[in-house]
């Protein structure tokens, strides 16, 4: 796969779909490489016409990391963050909206639909509210305002998606602990069986392993905070993809960002939970793709 040189960083990424397509650019989440939504959705978008562009943020995956910033104290931000006091990171997630910016001038696209899952939702909110002129359309799947009284993670959910190995040289501790994490995001409409959640969490280890790069995540979305008072400054059309049976970001959270954008449409999926794997992805592309094909003014 190709590296693009953006906003001061190597950011690896691939593209679907005819070159003068409509672009599309797809930010992952938390801890996610650009593999961890299924293909079917990428390839799906594609056959439809659209150019889509997928790639690993900064500090994950193939994309370049960042340890001379050093690795933060999750513990000592978040007690910080929740007592209402700032919180300082090696970087923010305004910072990663402009490393999307920078990859459309690397990539010499003008304008393109900006779409993200769950952390990745946050920084295309930011996209849409730092570069505009950049932005046809949002789209914000399984994600949230910030809005700190938002109803929390289960805690088993919670304890497993943040599940630090003790040895992070055992290739076995690992992948079992990404088996999990996948098993508790994945929706009861849509989750292929605990073979595919193996299969898939062996994958992303043999793609990258590094630990560093989800704590200057996390650390950045705690000094972020919230876009409740901003979202209502968003004016490109916009579409709300949330899963009713979300347990990481339950579904107050999809419903207060379609409550808060300016004519926002919102889609509730029943069994959709935080995850789109091979058995969801043909209703994503079938819901995102009709949006983007009414921005277009397809048909």
């Amino acid at each position: 796969m190709p590296k693009a040189s953006a906003n001061g960083l190597e950011l690896e990424y691939e593209t679907f779909g005819p070159e003068d397509g409509p672009a599309v650019v797809h930010i992952m989440g938390f801890a996610s490489q650009l593999t961890r939504w299924a293909d079917e959705y990428f390839h799906g978008l594609a056959d439809r016409g659209y150019r889509v562009i997928r790639f690993d943020n900064r500090d994950i995956g193939l994309s370049q990391k960042l340890p001379e910033l050093g690795v933060p104290d999750i513990g000592a931000l978040t007690a910080r963050a929740m007592a209402g006091e700032a919180v300082e990171a090696p970087y923010t997630l305004d910072d990663m909206a402009d490393d999307v910016a920078g990859l459309l001038d690397a990539l010499a696209i003008d304008r393109a639909h900006i779409q993200g899952e769950s952390m990745g939702g946050r920084i295309a909110q930011l996209v849409a509210l730092r570069h505009p002129e950049r932005v046809r359309s949002l789209v914000s799947v399984m994600s949230t305002s910030g809005r700190p009284d938002l109803p929390q993670a289960e805690p088993e959910v919670r304890a497993v998606l943040f599940t630090v190995p003790k040895d992070p040289t055992d290739a076995e501790e690992v992948i079992t602990i990404g088996t999990e994490a996948r098993k508790k995001l994945a929706g009861p409409g849509f989750d292929p069986g605990e073979a595919f959640h193996r299969a898939a969490a062996e994958a992303a280890y043999r793609r990258n392993y590094y630990l560093e790069g989800p704590a200057r995540h996390m650390a950045a979305i705690l000094a972020t905070g919230g876009r409740q008072g901003e979202l209502a400054n968003i004016d490109a059309p916009t579409l709300v993809v949330h899963g009713r049976d979300d347990r990481l970001l339950p579904l107050p959270h999809g419903e207060d960002v379609a409550a808060l954008v300016p004519d926002a449409e919102l889609h509730v999926v029943d069994g959709m939970g935080h995850a789109v794997e091979p058995t969801l992805a043909p209703l994503l592309v079938e819901v995102i793709g009709d949006f983007y094909d009414r921005v277009e003014g397809y048909g």
